[in-house]
């Protein structure tokens, strides 16, 4: 397979994104190297693209086209692409291989990041269908209710500019871009440019399919350098990559001038503590020497995510280094297409020379107790031609004196056992990396996973907690998830990407948004309370989801409650509570007698606003929020105000399915004296009149 794939990719002069074409950079440009036989493969180049233009014409052609999409839409163009790269996945398995990736490593970099797209995609659903999303409750900012305040997030007119690490050539691209096209904004991609071939292959699928806009996406395979003069106000950048190159693009002057979002993602110096708590042989060691393993190990260690310091019990530290080192020398090193190679090589020989420098460093103030510089077996491969190298496992005795340890990090299979004396110095160990991406510790004693997880929670923008009720789910400590943030604070960059919608409202502008009840339901097309209502002359069950408009309400008849309701609704549900049932129990209660309960109030209000023939309305779907904001006594005389509040339109699964949406409506049950008694809002699938 290696030298089909050699005969394939030799040579290429590797082709950048811009403006709508595939274009070459000018001159040869640099060299990309097989990490496996290190023979060249490709080279890329930058030079003459104009950085400007591509800027605007991702703003102004595919913004514009975005912007007009709803995230309904921009949530199934995902899914989509997502698909559609499903089915070429095993071509990229095959370039993978050339960045030195097991099929495992790469698994994690092409799956993870499709399914970064999966997940992305069905984010949809938590937003309506629209550009643009309400956020939050509304503000009642006058006492009667004709000047509210609510606010809305809309999406930056801007580009959104990735520029990305060696490590993870797929993933690194495809985590950020479903999130600034779900949000609405289009991308130009920046993947360092040593691995940029199997970025390039990916986007290439992606501009092929055909499903993005023009102008969602641009590739820059080469040099970007220049790239950050040219951004303006509505853009974003985001960096993953070592933590001295992102300070100095943080502070470029184009980035603080025009006050532009900047997100660093940086490579720190994660930790996995063991629990004071566990026993050698007991299933939870068995974890934390299997999973400090795989993080050293996985993508050789190129993970900013990776284990880089083992904090464990000074009383285990020699159980630990001798179970860790079995491992570790029971992992094949070499050709991954070779059958039980578990470990390939680093990206390239610079990296190599960087990682070899570091540990030179580390060497001054520790030893190495597992690994050989020299003297290493390469399976299927030369490891002089390729960029191997040997796990290296550290210990230190004293690291709190011995602090290199602390602010050096070998971007390799390198990490650094020491030791702790309680679980207060192990948070204190696990701050002195000033700042990480993630933190594990195993433990089965949750008193010490809690001290841990409040002591060390605010250095760490991740914490898993991993013992044997978990293990079998867990996705690991080097797994970033795409409904959770990634970042960290300090050394890790202080950002945060991905974490659901969080993520997609960096991408977006929230602004407050003042005005009556009336108008703000007009803009925001979602009814806002104390707006004005449209009566029709017909029941709202009986009108088809486009029928409907928002603000439509139904003012019911009325019905006064009784006693016999009371105790006929304890009957049915079992509810005997005392403030319903025994009216000597209230003394020092807010109660003056015996009052209704608040699901026969909501109950009541069904039967009351529901339409009995059958109609467009196929089911109830749901209750989204339910309040009981004032007692009901017998005597009390109740009604509801039925209004259309929001309309979610959903896609047809199959040809055959039954076109409908899902609609919201805001019921509001008051009583003789017109004030409200409960709201809640209950949501109904609705059938629509056009079966297309």
């Amino acid at each position: 397979m290696s030298n089909t794939l050699s005969d394939k990719i030799r040579s290429v002069k590797l082709n950048n994104y811009a403006l709508g074409n595939w274009v070459a950079g000018e001159g040869e440009g640099q060299a990309l190297y097989n990490a496996i036989n290190g023979e060249i493969i490709a080279h890329a180049s930058s030079k003459g693209l104009d950085f400007g233009a591509m800027c605007e014409y991702a703003r102004k052609t595919g913004g514009a086209k975005l912007r007009r999409m709803t995230f309904h839409e921009r949530g199934r163009m995902l899914k989509a692409l997502a698909l559609h790269l499903m089915e070429k996945k095993e071509l990229f398995y095959k370039i993978s291989w050339a960045t030195g990736a097991t099929r495992t490593d790469s698994w994690v970099d092409i799956e993870g990041g499709i399914g970064n797209l999966f997940a992305y995609a069905s984010l949809r659903r938590q937003f309506p269908d629209e550009p643009f999303c309400v956020e939050g409750d509304l503000a009642k900012i006058s006492k009667g209710g004709s000047f509210i305040g609510q606010h809305i997030c809309v999406p930056k007119e801007g580009v959104a500019i990735h520029i990305n690490a060696f490590n993870f050539p797929v993933w690194g691209m495809l985590e950020k871009v479903a999130v600034n096209w779900l949000a609405g904004m289009p991308a130009i991609v920046k993947p360092a440019t040593v691995t940029s071939f199997l970025t390039e292959a990916v986007a290439r699928e992606i501009i092929a399919s055909g499903i993005l806009p023009e102008g969602a996406l641009q590739i820059i395979c080469g040099s970007a350098n220049g790239i950050l003069d040219h951004v303006m106000s509505q853009d974003v950048v985001t960096f993953t990559g070592s933590a001295l190159t992102g300070k100095m693009l943080k502070a470029h002057p184009r980035l603080l001038e025009e006050a532009v979002p900047f997100t660093m993602e940086a490579d720190s110096l994660n930790c996995c503590v063991l629990g004071a708590d566990v026993k050698p042989g007991s299933t939870e060691f068995d974890l934390f020497i299997k999973e400090v393993q795989r993080e050293m190990t996985t993508k050789a260690g190129q993970k900013c995510t990776a284990v880089r310091r083992i904090i464990v019990p000074q009383n285990l530290v020699e159980d630990v280094q001798i179970a860790l080192g079995k491992r570790l020398a029971g992992t094949t090193l070499g050709d991954p297409n070779v059958e039980g190679v578990r470990m390939g090589a680093l990206a390239g020989k610079a990296q190599v020379k960087e990682v070899r420098e570091k540990i030179d460093q580390l060497l001054k103030t520790q030893k190495i107790v597992f690994g050989d510089l020299e003297n290493f077996t390469v399976t299927g491969a030369d490891k002089n031609k390729g960029a191997f190298m040997s796990p290296i496992l550290f210990l230190n005795d004293n690291p709190f004196k011995y602090t290199d340890v602390h602010s050096i990090e070998a971007f390799g299979p390198v990490s650094t056992i020491m030791p702790y004396a309680n679980t207060e110095e192990a948070v204190e160990l696990s701050k002195m990396g000033k700042g990480s991406l993630v933190s594990s510790i195993i433990t089965a004693d949750d008193r010490i996973a809690r001290e841990y997880v409040l002591g060390a929670a605010c250095m760490h923008g991740r914490i898993l907690v991993l013992n044997a009720e978990c293990a079998k789910e867990s996705t690991g400590h080097g797994s970033p998830l795409p409904l959770l943030v990634h970042g960290g604070p300090g050394r890790a960059g202080g950002g945060e990407e991905m974490g659901g919608k969080r993520g997609v409202f960096h991408y977006m502008q929230r602004t407050a948004i003042q005005g009556s009840p009336t108008t703000l339901s007009n803009i925001t097309h979602q009814y806002q309370y104390g707006g004005k209502y449209i009566e029709k002359d017909i029941h709202p069950f009986k009108r088809y989801f486009e029928e409907l408009e928002i603000g439509e309400t139904l003012i019911t008849a009325k019905h006064t409650v009784s006693e016999a309701d009371i105790v006929n609704f304890a009957a049915v549900s079992g509810d005997n509570f005392y403030a319903h049932m025994d009216a000597t129990s209230l003394d020092g209660t807010i109660f003056t007698g015996r009052v209704a309960h608040g699901y026969f109030v909501l109950s009541k209000a069904a039967g009351l606003f529901v339409d009995a023939k059958k109609g467009p309305v196929l089911l109830n779907y749901g209750l989204d929020e339910c309040r009981f904001i004032k007692p009901v006594y017998p005597g009390a005389t109740i009604g509801v105000r039925f209004t259309c509040k929001e309309k979610i339109d959903q896609e047809k699964k199959t040809p055959e399915d039954i076109a409908k949406g899902i609609v919201k409506w805001l019921v509001d049950v008051y009583d003789e004296t017109g004030e409200t008694v409960a709201l809640a809002t209950i949501l109904t699938m609705v059938k629509k009149r056009n079966q297309e």
